[in-house]
């Protein structure tokens, strides 16, 4: 999984591939806790949707941007355009069934 900066995620975000981007930061108790399920997730859609995190403490400007203002947030982008936001931790199953919906 690709740890973004705010230098390289404009140009992450327009990949092929359908994006999802984790905001987090290492002081969030509910990013710790979506961490590993985020992780699985990954592995379950490979092929499908290229996973990233970003650590908004060390990168501001990219949740500036997209207006991130709580975290966990993690935003799907397709052709570089935002086209889904999911918030908090949540059960695998949930988060998987909201990803498939913003697919």
């Amino acid at each position: 999984m690709k740890e973004l900066s705010d230098a390289e995620f404009e140009q992450f975000i327009k990949s092929k591939k359908a994006v999802i981007v984790d905001f987090w930061a290492p002081w969030c108790g509910p990013c710790k806790a979506a961490a590993p399920v985020f992780e699985e997730l990954s592995k379950d859609f490979s092929g499908r949707l290229e996973f990233a995190k970003l650590n908004i403490d060390e990168n501001p400007q990219a949740p500036e941007k997209y207006g991130v203002v709580s975290i966990p947030a993690f935003l799907i982008f397709r052709n570089g355009e935002l086209s889904g936001e999911l918030h908090g931790a949540m059960p695998k199953a949930l988060f998987n069934e909201q990803i498939e919906e913003n697919l």
